[in-house]
């Protein structure tokens, strides 16, 4: 491929910068503009910033590589998709209503707004908010890593203060600064006019890649007929890994669409956007044009390279395909090996490369404009929520401005940091495959969504319930990490892999949280306090626009 590579990325990163840039140049000094773009972003602005920040590297990477993996069964998460679009109208609406009427910004203001504005609750809100973006920003430069080795897979290490960088490092530390670079200058108009590009470019790569695996297999029968052929374990579930029970398939439809919709980057799209009917014609355009994407784009390439190139069981342990990756993590480079070996073969000569290196990039968009989102959003909740609630609340405009930037960088190291231990520390590598944070990052988000039904729809619940919903949810969630394993040891520890085994069989993680957390806050909530009938009425109307 030559310098192509090189000469279309440094067109997209300079193409970025100057959006930042410009951004800044357009931009407000107050926290609502930085954070919000002023309200006012149209039906094309809201529909593909939405569509770009939910379509991550675990979309283009993370997926494919289960479906490669795992075969058909896991073809059903696709109905995910439709639940989103669902969500972005009947909650976006109301989010958007009551936030323009209240002037919120962040997730908790709503909720603890509603529940009589306790601090607990409000950090509460905060912490799920970072436990969400942390593992989501961590994909992303994971994904930055996986793309710089395939493009440029004969570079050589640098030399830094005595300290050698592959090129996975390298990759890894380019996405990073650059996408905190036009985070910190631009804000939320950066952020949303570069996630309407990389919004496009990942659209389009998505059906030249899923045009370019049918056309590598002789064209759509001989590719069907060619996946009757696989193995049967492949063809049904749980799939090869007995992974996806029809349960568990069940509840990650209904729970990541969910957790997804209501993470903090999107809840604040919903603030942002100029009115209901631009959320409304968003979330048609997302639930009709992003599934035919999705199966076009991301599943038929999946499925294709398990014909063509089946992975292995070597000692007990599914591999993949040496074309595909040479460890049980490069799963996820499905999608990326099977565009560089047959894009070219398809379009061929020196436009072949050009189209490979552009969807290589619109690739990495994937990673950037959910890193930008998760950035972005992770600064608005730690300045608003903990900065000017706990710390300094009579900070002026600008002081918090200069706060928020900071929270982009330290959480863009903080990530980097998590890269680089998950790479080194075995009691992280059970989170080394991207799909694998995703459900993680999801689970954490999960929980905000009884807490936000309650509010938006039902307002049966109380400020205790809430409190202690939420918090048991969270430690649910967290027994299923890793992160378990260093505060448990003992009897204890092997009761509980045990368990959470059993049930990671069966169910979701975030499913699992938010029943707990549900049960916990119809309990609690039935022997404590609500708000009063006049706040209930008056959260009411301003929800449900009523005069």
């Amino acid at each position: 491929m030559g310098f192509t590579p090189h000469i279309v990325l440094l067109l997209y990163l300079g193409m970025l910068l100057s959006f930042g840039i410009i951004g800044y140049l357009k931009s407000k000094v107050s926290e609502e503009d930085y954070y919000l773009a002023g309200r006012g972003q149209g039906v094309l602005v809201t529909a593909l910033t939405i569509m770009a920040t939910f379509f991550s590297s675990s979309a283009l990477l993370g997926v494919p590589g289960l479906v490669y993996k795992d075969g058909v069964g896991f073809l059903f998460f696709v109905l995910n998709l439709p639940l989103s679009g669902a969500a972005i109208y009947l909650l976006g609406s109301r989010i958007w209503r009551i936030g323009r009427a209240r002037g919120y910004v962040t997730p908790a203001d709503l909720i603890t707004d509603y529940y009589g504005g306790s601090s607990l609750l409000r950090g509460l809100v905060a912490f799920v908010g970072f436990l969400y973006v942390i593992p989501y920003i961590v994909m992303q430069i994971k994904a930055g890593g996986y793309l710089a080795q395939r493009m440029f897979p004969d570079a050589e290490n640098l030399s830094f203060f005595g300290m050698e960088y592959g090129i996975f490092d390298v990759g890894a530390i380019a996405l990073s600064i650059l996408t905190m670079l036009y985070v910190l200058i631009g804000g939320m108009r950066s952020v949303a006019w570069t996630d309407v590009v990389q919004g496009i470019l990942l659209l389009s790569g998505m059906i030249v890649a899923g045009l370019a695996t049918v056309m590598a297999m002789g064209g759509p029968s001989s590719f069907f007929i060619q996946l009757s052929e696989l193995p049967p374990a492949a063809l049904s579930v749980p799939g090869p890994s007995g992974a996806w029970s029809p349960w568990k398939l069940m509840t990650i439809c209904m729970f990541t669409s969910l957790a997804t919709m209501i993470q903090p980057g999107q809840w604040m799209r919903y603030y942002a956007a100029k009115s209901v009917d631009t959320l409304k014609k968003s979330a048609l355009i997302f639930a009709v044009g992003l599934p035919c994407c999705f199966l076009f784009g991301v599943m038929l390439v999946g499925l294709g390279a398990r014909a063509l190139y089946p992975p292995s069981t070597v000692s007990g342990n599914l591999l993949p395909h040496p074309k595909i990756g040479t460890s049980g993590g490069e799963f996820d480079q499905v999608v990326v090996a099977m565009i560089q070996e047959h894009v070219p073969l398809l379009i061929g000569g020196g436009l072949g490369a050009i189209v490979v290196s552009l969807i290589l990039v619109a690739v990495m968009a994937a990673s950037m404009s959910t890193a930008d989102s998760n950035l972005h959003a992770l600064s608005a909740v730690l300045t608003r929520d903990v900065y000017d609630r706990f710390i300094r609340p009579k900070a002026s405009e600008g002081e918090r401005a200069w706060f928020g930037r900071g929270v982009i960088i330290v959480a863009t190291l903080l990530a980097l940091w998590l890269v680089s231990v998950g790479d080194r520390n075995p009691d992280f590598q059970t989170l080394s495959l991207i799909a694998q944070l995703m459900f993680v990052a999801m689970a954490f988000s999960c929980q905000l969504l009884p807490l936000a039904i309650d509010a938006l729809f039902v307002r049966r619940g109380t400020q205790a319930g809430a409190i202690s919903g939420i918090t048991s949810g969270i430690l649910v969630v967290f027994l299923f990490t890793p992160f378990a394993n260093i505060f448990l040891t003992g009897g204890l520890e092997n009761s509980l892999k045990e368990l959470t085994s059993t049930l990671g069989k069966l169910f979701d993680t975030g499913f699992c949280g938010a029943f707990v957390n549900t049960t916990v806050f119809i309990v609690v909530s039935k022997f404590t306090k609500r708000p009063t009938k006049e706040h209930r009425n008056t959260f009411a109307r301003d929800t449900e626009g009523v005069p």
